[in-house]
């Protein structure tokens, strides 16, 4: 392509030092010597995204950029939080001089949206999220999409729980955050009581000697609407937002639904590069092909530079919100990609991310710091506990309350721990069925107390890795031996009946002859009408492999049990 030949490149690596024949690869930086030497530029080819950065979404892994020089600035992504009918939509609705307040139920955010505005030549674009909830949603799937956070807090009300509870969620997330103080139109407006109550958390106005920018605003009337835009604007360049317009785009779902005329849908906003129509994209464990692109006012658009969000269809289902998409060659490496994370999710859902992992992290030295959700049943308990807690010293690990407040555990309180890596601490709290079965998918320990004591202790032996797990067996069921088909020298082939609940396999059994314990042994494999069975339930016959040292005779109990290690959980 350069037009050089191999004579002329091997001539002038050996005036560099470098003895190469024509046959050899040179690294980069090697060539890159060359070609300066003949004045010739090159670029390095980007390597393919790994399915680990894409699995755990390391967006800093897949936006990082080996030549600086391809980075461009690029519009800042800004989420709105706060508590409810403090005027988040509204604001939004003033910034984008649309009407989608009228359109909501009840006044709440029906669903994520993604929009763009232009000020001074300049555009933001902001999400519209029905809270914290789905911010950190995103979060514990691995996304980092937003870049500043906009808590809205109303003049007349001041800082409610769910205000405390989104700023922490932003602090924690460690995006900067400006306060919208909204509705200073009304009579009863006190913004200054506002100030000094966020203050209390960490948030300190600049006019106060603080570094967080908080401005005055009226979604109704649209006063301080410009400064607070300018305000997003002047953080956005303190934090160098850049991106590459010219590679190979890598996206963010904000949400996903399906369209009766379209399929699955997903609302994706781009990170780095630019995303096409007929590109070939692996988002989490799916892959597809970008048949229909929409920008946020529903126009139809054929390509979308960093920061835009669009609308795409092209997927056999729908993803997950905070799943990553990147683009790929081509349909081949798409699906293969593709194949490579959902054995990677499938492995992470047999890892149990509960306080028995994280001592072990602890113990190996990789946590440095025990991150806890707390909620107890009043104001003064949690004052108490945090207090307490706060006296906990441990010189290899600290101790963060990233998250904590009064009532019952809730679906927050649970996907704040798996966005941080923690574990969720109550006091006299209340865990409802639905949230502890979301605590068991996303695989996060819930412990509950009602002595404050045995709450610390725990805390303490968690530091020190020596938190016990509570042995606890488990009685599944009994068989009644019936007839010995074949006998190997520790391996029976044996027929039972299921006299008592059920019978599972690959279990450990005791063997009852009488009231009498004579021995164990193991279920190896479990046959009911000649196939294969993981369990059979009572009144029903069944074939076992039964593994042990013990020679059994007919009207043997089998009672099939299993052990399982706690730690103090619900």
């Amino acid at each position: 392509k350069t037009g050089f030949g191999a004579a002329k490149v091997i001539g002038e690596l050996m005036k560099n030092g470098i003895l190469a024949n024509i046959n050899q690869q040179i690294d980069y930086e090697t060539a890159q010597i060359i070609a300066d030497d003949f004045g010739v530029k090159i670029r390095k080819k980007r390597g393919e995204l790994s399915a680990e950065d894409v699995f755990t979404g390391n967006l800093e892994a897949l936006l990082k950029e080996d030549d600086p020089a391809m980075l461009q600035p690029r519009p800042p992504i800004v989420v709105v939080m706060g508590h409810v009918d403090h005027g988040k939509t509204k604001l939004l609705d003033c910034i984008r001089e649309t009407d989608v307040v009228s359109r909501e139920a009840g006044g709440i955010t029906q669903h994520i949206g993604a929009y763009q505005v232009e000020k001074n030549g300049k555009k933001i674009t902001f999400l519209d999220t029905p809270g914290h909830e789905a911010f950190t949603a995103m979060r514990a799937r691995g996304a980092r999409v937003t870049d500043i956070a906009v808590l809205v807090v109303a003049a007349d009300e001041g800082v409610k729980p769910q205000t405390v509870e989104a700023l922490q969620h932003a602090q924690e997330a460690k995006v900067p955050i400006i306060v919208a103080i909204n509705k200073i139109d009304k009579e009863d407006a006190q913004p200054d009581r506002v100030k000094g109550e966020l203050g209390e958390y960490g948030l300190v106005p600049e006019e106060w000697g603080g570094k967080t920018i908080m401005a005055a605003v009226s979604a109704l009337t649209g006063q301080g609407i410009p400064h607070l835009l300018e305000m997003i604007l002047l953080t956005a360049e303190m934090e160098n937002l850049r991106a590459n317009p010219t590679r190979e785009a890598v996206g963010t779902v904000i949400e996903a639904n399906l369209s009766p005329n379209l399929g699955p849908i997903a609302t994706v906003i781009v990170n780095t590069g630019t995303l096409h129509v007929t590109d070939n994209f692996v988002v989490g464990s799916l892959f597809g092909r970008v048949k229909v692109m929409k920008d946020y006012t529903g126009k139809t658009t054929a390509s979308a530079g960093p920061s835009m969000p669009v609308l795409i269809a092209g997927m056999p289902i729908t993803p997950q919100s905070g799943d990553i998409l990147h683009v790929v060659n081509n349909e081949h490496i798409a699906r293969q990609q593709a194949l490579n994370v959902m054995t990677l999710r499938e492995a992470d859902l047999l890892k149990k991310r509960g306080v028995g992992e994280i001592i072990s992290q602890i113990s190996s030295g990789q946590l440095k710091q025990l991150k806890l959700v707390l909620k107890a049943d009043t104001k003064g308990s949690l004052e108490a506990l945090k207090q307490s807690i706060a006296q906990i010293k441990n010189e290899n690990v600290g101790v963060k309350i990233i998250l904590s407040g009064v009532g019952n555990i809730t679906e927050s309180d649970v996907m704040m721990a798996a966005a941080s890596g923690g574990i969720v601490m109550g006091f006299h709290s209340v865990v409802s069925p639905q949230v502890k079965k979301i605590a068991e998918r996303e695989n996060i320990e819930v412990l509950n107390y009602t002595i404050i004591y045995n709450l610390l202790d725990d805390i303490k032996k968690i530091l020190t890795g020596l938190l016990e797990p509570e042995i606890v067996e488990n009685i599944l069921g009994r068989a009644e031996l019936k007839k010995i088909f074949l006998t190997e020298k520790k391996e029976l082939i044996i027929g039972c009946k299921v006299v008592k609940w059920y019978i599972e396999n690959k279990t450990k059994v005791r063997i009852f002859r009488g009231d009498q314990i004579v021995g164990e042994g193991l279920i190896t494999s479990l046959k009911s009408f000649d196939k294969q069975a993981h369990e059979v339930s009572e009144g029903n016959e069944c074939g076992i492999r039964y593994e042990g040292f013990l020679p059994l005779q007919e009207g043997d109990i089998l009672e099939s049990y299993k052990i399982e290690k706690r730690i103090r959980t619900l």
